[in-house]
């Protein structure tokens, strides 16, 4: 594969928006099409697919919201916990579900299907700036509650949500943080 410097440039100074700034519009269906289909193209050790994107627009948006401050009552958590839960609901205007579907097989376990949903959500939030939009990858105790899950996102048993990408017009960038010490994180084995 021949060099590509500007996607290399891209991926050192990529940096995902804060999760209120992105604002309307967003991508449409036929922009959002090809983020998607960038996204699908992660490493998937023995072709599985063991994920599956679930597309919340504006509405079902606001109705995940109002199920978040159901649910969080339901669990007897705090108002606090529960309205920053909601929040990424009722201030997004399109977010997509990258939700992991466990195929059972023996050949490929369960720990790599995993990664690659995760490597799934980080290739959908790269895809979505690289098309200019801003993009924030979320989760939170919504994303880990069944019964949140079930009810909101009708998913079946074993599915879950590896995290929502929300997408909108990007309407700050935000300064550079810290990064790593690469110096103190790599370890070069030579024999």
């Amino acid at each position: 594969m021949p060099a590509n410097p500007a996607a290399l440039e891209f991926l050192l100074t990529r940096r995902s928006r804060p999760a209120k700034t992105p604002r309307t519009p967003g991508p449409d269906a036929e922009a959002l099409r090809p983020i998607l289909t960038a996204a699908a193209r992660s490493p998937d050790h023995g072709k599985l697919e063991p994920w599956r994107f679930v597309v919340l627009t504006r509405p079902a948006l606001e109705r995940l919201a109002a199920l978040t401050g159901e649910r969080g009552r339901e669990l007897g958590l705090a108002d606090d916990i529960i309205a920053k839960a909601a929040s990424q609901f009722s201030d997004s205007h399109l977010a997509v579900a990258v939700v992991n579907v466990p195929r059972g097989t023996e050949k490929v376990p369960q720990i790599e299907q995993t990664l690659s949903t995760g490597a799934v959500c980080l290739s959908l939030l790269n895809a979505a700036l690289a098309a200019g939009w801003g993009a924030n990858w979320l989760s939170g105790w919504v994303a880990h509650d069944p019964g949140f899950c079930q009810k909101g996102l009708a998913l079946a048993e074993g599915e879950w949500v590896a995290g929502f990408v929300h997408i909108g017009t990007e309407t700050v960038a935000p300064p550079e943080r810290p990064r790593p010490d690469m110096d103190q994180i790599i370890t070069w084995m030579t024999a």
